[in-house]
């Protein structure tokens, strides 16, 4: 049976490296706020960087390489990166907006694996010296943990509509 073409996009090398240009993308906007705007990233910012470099690393192996496998490697990396990336920035959102912000409380230090210590690694990119309360960068009237939930649930949302095509083909065959 032939595929539609929002079924096929999947299987295009192109559709997965502009997943991997906009992660991409997301990286050095966010290096770029850091390093010249000098807004320094919170513990929260590092977690939904860390989730824009999954999204990223995800979709790199099926724009090389298309077969079954690293197509389903990259979705299960980019679904996953995508649904925790939107609950970390909507706990960033809730810290932020909290009626109390003496309870809205955030890590000092990144909680990443002992085998795998990117904040002493690479300091520079998942350094964590902010504050999660700091929403001084404004856009359209949101802030940038608000606007990342939208990107996140953007990325979620397009991750979802490609799963479910692909899995209403499989049942069709």
């Amino acid at each position: 049976m032939s595929l539609n073409p929002l079924q096929r996009w999947p299987e295009s090398k192109l559709a997965w490296r502009l997943l991997c240009l906009s992660a991409l993308g997301l990286v050095l906007s966010a290096l770029y706020f850091q390093h010249a705007m000098d807004l320094q990233p919170c513990i929260k910012c590092i977690y939904q960087r860390t989730a824009v470099f999954g999204i990223l690393i995800s979709s790199l192996l099926p724009s090389i390489w298309q077969h079954g496998l690293s197509r389903f490697i990259g979705f299960v990396g980019w679904g996953v990166a995508s649904i925790w990336g939107f609950f970390i920035a909507h706990e960033h959102v809730d810290i932020l907006f909290a009626a109390n912000p003496f309870f809205a409380i955030c890590d000092i230090v990144p909680n990443f694996p002992a085998f795998m210590p990117l904040h002493e690694w690479i300091p520079a990119v998942f350094g964590a010296p902010g504050d999660c309360s700091e929403n001084s960068w404004q856009f359209a009237g949101m802030g940038m943990a608000e606007w990342m939930r939208i990107i996140f649930a953007s990325y979620a949302i397009v991750w979802a509509v490609m799963l479910i095509s692909r899995i209403v083909n499989i049942r069709r065959i």
